[in-house]
């Protein structure tokens, strides 16, 4: 068996913009990238149509908004803006360290979170108290593409864990997304149920030893 976790909200709490959009115009203008004067309606904006379940970076959409006004900016500076925007400080939520060492005791340990800023779950767990070579994988939807709770979300960390979809368990703190694991074929722990600090006594009543 592995274990996947949620990062947001499960291992960590982070600082997120009130308004991404003023956010991410501060960080164009630190990079001197020019900010239409109606930045707030063209963020707003759908850019392209993204299927059912799918994820898009986040720096696309922002490029294509900055596009759809005459502003060309590239790629690499987008994505930078994107990550300065969104890069808040992080807290190691209680019962984080506890819940993970006893998850790397049975098998496989990985993250899977729902972000669309690359390198921001990584950020995160660099940042946190978490010893980020208990991972053995580490699956944002922003890479592969599929957002929880999607069940090829699931597939792909467990694929990255080297595990059967019905080999992992998952845990996460929002039920709507999260809670997809079991349509999946894995199974699910939320934190609505099951408190950080007792996800060993739960994993253990589970049958994962």
């Amino acid at each position: 068996m592995a274990v996947s976790f949620d990062v947001f909200g499960t291992l960590v709490s982070a600082s997120r913009p009130a308004e991404p959009a003023a956010a991410v115009a501060r960080a164009l203008r630190e990079r001197e990238v020019p900010v239409p004067d109606d930045w707030a309606t063209a963020y707003r904006e759908p850019q392209v149509t993204v299927e059912a379940g799918a994820e898009r970076p986040l720096s696309d959409h922002v490029r294509g908004a900055l596009a759809s006004r005459g502003v060309d900016a590239d790629g690499e500076t987008v994505a930078a803006v994107v990550r300065g925007a969104f890069d808040g400080p992080v807290e190691t939520r209680e019962g984080a360290e506890t819940a993970v060492a006893a998850a790397a005791e049975r098998g496989p340990v990985g993250v899977l979170s729902n972000c669309s800023v690359a390198g921001l779950v990584e950020r995160a767990l660099a940042r946190s108290a978490l010893d980020g070579d208990r991972f053995d994988a580490v699956v944002a939807s922003v890479d592969c593409g599929y957002r929880k709770p999607d069940r090829r979300a699931f597939e792909a960390v467990a694929e990255a864990l080297d595990v059967a979809v019905a080999e992992l368990v998952h845990v996460g703190d929002d039920p709507a997304t999260d809670g997809g694991a079991e349509a999946a074929g894995a199974r699910s722990v939320l934190l609505t149920d099951t408190d950080l600090a007792d996800l060993p006594a739960r994993l253990e009543a589970m049958g994962c030893r």
